[in-house]
């Protein structure tokens, strides 16, 4: 069974940092869309930051470029969010998600699974952590 776990939420005080984690077993996810989505409260899901793992190639929503950071540790099978500057805004529940599906087109590879992302075509998910950031 193919599973996704996160870890490395908490809370911190606006401008610090967290570096958040997504473990994958059962599979390893080359060749594949990844990304990290949150949900704040009374809010919907929404896509932060993707990566296609075959090039590396990662794409940021805007209100987080310059202070977030996604990547993928192979060696250690985990996919990592790195979150510096936090802001009160960030406060939410974060998922990561992950497919390995053959159809993504290569522009959208190019632009790290953007387009994939952008349709809730991800069919693995974890359960999500919280990150609260206090003003």
């Amino acid at each position: 069974q193919v599973r996704l776990e996160e870890f490395g939420g908490g809370s911190v005080e606006a401008g610090g940092s967290l570096r958040l984690s997504c473990a994958s077993s059962g599979y390893t996810f080359r060749q594949s869309c990844m990304g990290w989505f949150r949900q704040g409260p009374g809010k919907e899901r929404v896509v932060v930051a993707t990566i296609y793992t075959g090039i590396e190639t990662t794409w940021y929503t805007d209100s987080v470029k310059g202070r977030f950071t996604i990547s993928r540790d192979g060696a250690e099978n985990l996919l990592v969010l790195q979150m510096n500057d936090l802001k009160p805004e960030d406060t939410a529940m974060y998922y990561c998600a992950a497919d390995d599906r053959s159809d993504v087109s290569f522009d959208d590879k190019r632009m790290g699974c953007r387009t994939f992302a952008s349709g809730s075509n991800f069919r693995v998910w974890g359960h999500g952590t919280q990150v609260s950031v206090s003003s």
